[in-house]
Order: C-alpha cells, then sequence, then structure tokens
C-alpha cells in the first residue's frame, strides 16, 4: 500500500449514514431484500450467503422472517462486531468478497446490498459468487449504478469508499455477469429510494453539502470516526458535481447461475 497516498473515508462505516438509513446502511431499506427472497421463492431451509452484511441487519431478517440458512460476510470488523453485540446469535464471519471461504456449489443464493461497489475486484467477486452458487442458484444486487456513463470516471476519482464510487453503467455491469455465466433474469429500476435518501440526509443534517463536510471532519460520526484515519478530504462540491453527471441511480438485478454455462477451472 501507498503510504503517501490519501485516505480514504469509508462512511459505511460512519454513524452520518446510519442515521438515515438505520442498521440497513441503504436505500429503501428492507423493501429490495423481501422483494428479492418472493421473486427467487426461497424456500424455508434454504442456505444463502449475505456479501457484504456490514453489521447483519439483512442475515437477521433473512433468518427471523423468511427462515432461511442465512450467513452474513464483511471485511469490517468494526460493523461484524456491532451486529454480534446486538444479536450474538447471528452468523456473521469476516472474509473479502474476492476470495469466499466457502466451497463451491454450496449456497442456495447470494445476496449482496449496495456492497459490490464498494469492493476492489467486482470480477472477483462475481467470479466467487459463481462458483458457491449452486446451478440454478439465484445472485440477488441491489445498488447504485452510473445512468450516465460518461460520469463514471468522475465517481471513481472520489475520496470516498461507498456504493457510489464504483458504481457501474447499466451495460457494464450486465456485460460482466454474463461473461461470468450468470442469466439475466429481472432489472427494475429503484431510483425512487436513492432520492427519497437524499431527502432523508437533508432532513438530518441540513443540507447535502453539509453531510458531506461532515464526512470530512469526522463530525458526527461518533465511536465510529476511526473510520478516517489521516486528513480526509472530500470536497462537497466535487461530490455532488461527481453524482450529478453520473446521473446516480439504484437497482436491483435479479440472476441466476445458469447450469448450462458451469464452467472448468
Amino acid at each position: 500500500m501507498n503510504k503517501d497516498a490519501a485516505p480514504v473515508f469509508k462512511l459505511y462505516e460512519s454513524d452520518l449514514l446510519r442515521q438515515s438509513t438505520g442498521d440497513t446502511l441503504r436505500p429503501g431499506g428492507f423493501c429490495l431484500t423481501d422483494l428479492g427472497v418472493k421473486s427467487c421463492s426461497f424456500l424455508p431451509g434454504a442456505r444463502v450467503l449475505d456479501v457484504g452484511c456490514g453489521s447483519g441487519a439483512t442475515v437477521e431478517r433473512l433468518v427471523s422472517l423468511y427462515e432461511l440458512q442465512a450467513i452474513g460476510l464483511d471485511s469490517s470488523e468494526l460493523l461484524l462486531e456491532s451486529g454480534r453485540r446486538k444479536n450474538p446469535g447471528l452468523n456473521l464471519i469476516r472474509g473479502q468478497g474476492e476470495d469466499l471461504p466457502f466451497p463451491e456449489e454450496t449456497m442456495d443464493g447470494v445476496f449482496a446490498e449496495c456492497a459490490l461497489s464498494v469492493m476492489e475486484d467486482l470480477d472477483q467477486v462475481l467470479k466467487e459468487i459463481f462458483r458457491v452458487l449452486k446451478p440454478g442458484g439465484w445472485f440477488v444486487m441491489n445498488d447504485v449504478y452510473a445512468r450516465n456513463p460518461d460520469g463514471f470516471q468522475g465517481l471513481q476519482e472520489l475520496k470516498l469508499d461507498s456504493c457510489i464510487r464504483r458504481a457501474l453503467p447499466k451495460e457494464a455491469l450486465i456485460n460482466k455477469l454474463n461473461e461470468q455465466g450468470f442469466k439475466i433474469h429481472a432489472w427494475t429500476d429503484h431510483t425512487n429510494l436513492l432520492t427519497q435518501l437524499t431527502v432523508n440526509l437533508i432532513m438530518t443534517h441540513g443540507s447535502m453539502s453539509n453531510f458531506w463536510l461532515k464526512t470530512s471532519s469526522g463530525s458526527d460520526a461518533g465511536s465510529d470516526a476511526s473510520s478516517c484515519s489521516g486528513t480526509c478530504s472530500v470536497d462537497p462540491s466535487l461530490v455532488q458535481a461527481a453524482l450529478k453527471r453520473a446521473k446516480m441511480g439504484y437497482f436491483q438485478l435479479i440472476t441466476q447461475k445458469d447450469a448450462a454455462a458451469v464452467r472448468e477451472g
């Protein structure tokens, strides 16, 4: 790691976002989680993995409401420990999406909710998800995307470790999934949920400029202020300009591991 590189603020570890989203840390809360379960017709006892589970809010819902055998995986020990304190019975483990610690073809389903866009190597993560899914297994993805492909570069340049930094255009993401062997079943736009989250953030923090300024200073970050070591440089004007150019949207994508597309090695 380059010691001279500017520190990146991990927005998902800060209380600033949680004040408006709760523990789900994403637009719409459990709305798309529930839709995903119903779209895939998971039966009680199905084994599912939540990649980028945070503090385990989705895992708890999948277990308690749908009686699924749910496992959560996240790279943030801070968020995992928070989830374990709230619910010691949850199956939450630390790990990387690029190297899932499970045998191949062991999962009936995988969820990734506002998670893949914060991971370093998306292609490797998708390869790993494909590997651990059973033939015919379902992959449910809810995330942000750049409705204007020309704005993608500006998002990448932001010093924010959040689900806006690597938001891909729709076509690019679908191409990556097809290349891995996933069969696309449904793409639905839910940008209204992202719009509502923006409204909630403004109501909580006074304005989006105030929100982004707080991410720079660590203000109101509570015990999670350590999510930015050193001096974080988050310029509100740059963030908002990048978001406007990219025309940020929010989607749910339902895909399936095509049994006929299982590849060697």
